[in-house]
């Protein structure tokens, strides 16, 4: 995925059910270069846009949140953080 393929908001299909077992990440938008992942209701972590760049930060707040890496490449920013939150 590249920059210009970030998503607004990215949540499951209204009518889809989602198992306990298997949960995706899902992404919120909360500033014009930051996002939220959430896993269920949880926040697993954060994503900065600067740049080209994005700023991986594993954590449930912003402001504890620890930075985890720095990629050009978004599937490996869920990569990541899917990782981070097991």
């Amino acid at each position: 995925m590249t920059l210009q393929m970030m998503p607004e908001n990215r949540t499951p299909a209204a009518g889809t059910a989602e198992t306990p077992d298997v949960l995706e990440l899902r992404w919120e938008r909360i500033a014009p270069e930051r996002y939220r992942a959430l896993c269920g209701e949880e926040c697993v972590g954060f994503v900065d846009v600067v740049g080209a760049v994005f700023v991986v930060l594993a954590g449930a707040r912003y402001d504890r949140a620890e930075e985890i890496a720095q990629t050009l490449d978004f599937d490996r920013v869920t990569e990541l953080l899917e990782r981070s939150s097991r």
